[in-house]
């Protein structure tokens, strides 16, 4: 077997299959393991549960998949074309943020698909051999054994960046036993900047590579399952699923690339919607435009509490308050509250119109 032509291969393969760069990593995880681990004894991954489930075994992929000596590590932009500038939407209070990479379908099963066909090609060259992809899904530090594979180096705000596409891109990975020629890791040029860590609304880039995830936004608008903090709720400001302002101020992200995968780009509106048009989604209508997209794992309840959220820091119009009011005696203690709060802040600024009981 030529490994060497393999690895060759490999990088006229992904090309093909549309992933924008690959890596070979050795599943070398020592300090990453201890870094996570005193972040988990810290208690900064919340309510994520699965996080410390699996304990060391998320930092050693040889324990979970045995036989692995190599991971083959993907990379695919997800930058929608023809955007609007993030602090455009960010800037407009009655419209909506999405983060970018959910505006279009789940990256999930399209990476899946293609990572299992460039492990078919592998096959019919190598033979069988021993393999398992993964693409957001099981416990393994992606983002560091995208490190290792020679993909970026992790900035500042935990985020895997290039010096030539910054960061708005999906990992994916095939963990083999082929002991196929690895890469290396790249610099570290994050030098003296900390654009991000002084631009994140509610302080959880604590310091560099160092993140609070129960301070997140991404976190609060998407993990999280109860009541967001109320302290934290003005910070979060109009946005309902994600965060993206580390990425948005990240100097490297000057030279993101958009993508030509149409799955990825915008679907139903989203990166123009208003919060009133979202907020007012039957359950129905949320399940139905929502089909295929990361955002329908939110469900329409937290949907409608993040939504309640960002309507509460909008403007004391009266098209957000009835649209709110409507939703008082929702079946969901969970959005009845976010609710509340957020008529409670609207009515202080535009008191002729009442509270309804």
């Amino acid at each position: 077997m030529d490994l060497s032509r393999i690895t060759t291969d490999l990088k006229q393969w992904s090309k093909a299959l549309g992933f924008d760069s690959i890596g070979i990593a050795k599943p070398e995880l020592a300090a990453d393991e201890a870094h996570l681990l005193r972040w988990l004894q810290d208690g900064r991954h919340g309510t994520m549960a699965w996080m410390p489930r699996h304990g060391r075994k998320r930092a050693r992929p040889a324990q979970l998949v045995p036989g692995t000596v190599r991971i083959i590590s993907v990379r695919m932009n997800y930058l929608p074309p023809n955007l609007e500038p993030t602090e455009t939407v960010l800037n407009d209070s009655r419209r909506a943020f999405i983060a970018r990479y959910a505006l279009g379908r789940d990256y999930h099963k399209l990476m899946r698909r293609r990572l299992q066909q460039l492990a078919d090609k592998i096959q019919a060259v190598a033979g069988p051999f021993g393999y398992r992809v993964f693409v957001d899904s099981g416990p393994i530090l992606e983002k560091a054994l995208g490190r290792n594979a020679g993909l970026g180096w992790i900035g500042k705000n935990t985020l895997l960046l290039d010096r030539e596409v910054g960061s708005y891109f999906f990992l994916g990975e095939l963990l083999t036993d082929l002991p196929l020629p690895a890469d290396a890791p790249p610099d570290d040029l994050c030098g003296s900047c900390r654009a991000c860590i002084d631009i994140c609304p509610t302080a959880a880039i604590t310091g560099p590579q160092q993140l609070d995830a129960r301070r997140c936004i991404s976190y609060l608008t998407i993990e999280h399952q109860g009541s967001i903090p109320e302290s934290l709720r003005p910070a979060i400001g109009n946005r309902v699923f994600g965060c993206d302002d580390c990425q948005m101020v990240c100097p490297w992200n000057r030279y993101a690339k958009p993508t030509d995968e149409k799955d990825f780009h915008p679907r139903h509106g989203l990166d123009h919607a208003s919060l009133v048009s979202l907020f007012n989604w039957s359950e129905a209508e949320f399940l139905n435009k929502t089909e295929g997209s990361a955002i329908r794992r939110l469900g329409h309840e937290r949907w409608l509490r993040n939504l309640a959220v960002a309507l509460g820091n909008g403007p004391a119009d009266s098209e957000a308050i009835d649209a709110l009011q409507q939703r008082l005696d929702h079946p969901s203690e969970l959005v009845r509250e976010h609710v509340r709060w957020a008529l409670e802040r609207l009515l202080a600024v535009s008191p002729s119109q009442e509270l309804a009981d």
